[in-house]
């Protein structure tokens, strides 16, 4: 994946993340996940008094791409923190790592970002070695 790919996946997970809804915790969370044909399906956090209820990120961008008809993907980033500016890493909790896992390949890239510049990069395999399958 290129460097300018990478920085617009994480622009469009900063965008989205302005769109979150988190009156309870305060981490406002926004992901961008780009299907293997290039397009890109965003997804902000969205939670709920009652806490299960609420869906992550990745989630809503997961469910986006599906409802549009894609199954592959090449990568996903990830912005998220309690500020304005994202001061931390941010990764799929274990439910978005199984959702990923689901319809991802291994070598699935995560993208873990602070900005278009500060950012980490991790496969599905390095983050959910151990994969539950059915």
């Amino acid at each position: 994946m290129e460097a300018t790919e990478i920085k617009e996946l994480i622009g469009a997970a900063m965008a989205v993340r302005k769109n979150a809804y988190a009156p309870y915790s305060g981490f406002y969370v926004g992901a961008a996940l780009m299907a293997e044909d290039g397009t890109v399906f965003t997804g902000a956090n969205c939670e709920n008094a009652s806490y299960p209820a609420g869906h992550c990120a990745e989630r809503a961008a997961l469910a986006a791409a599906v409802s549009a008809g894609k199954r592959r993907f090449r990568a996903v980033a990830i912005v998220g923190g309690k500020e304005d500016i994202p001061q931390e890493y941010c990764v799929p909790c274990g439910i978005c790592r199984q959702m990923l896992s689901e319809l991802c390949s291994g070598d699935l890239i995560i993208i873990a970002a602070k900005s278009r510049s500060e950012y980490k990069k991790y496969t599905l395999d390095e983050i959910l070695p151990l994969q539950f399958t059915l």
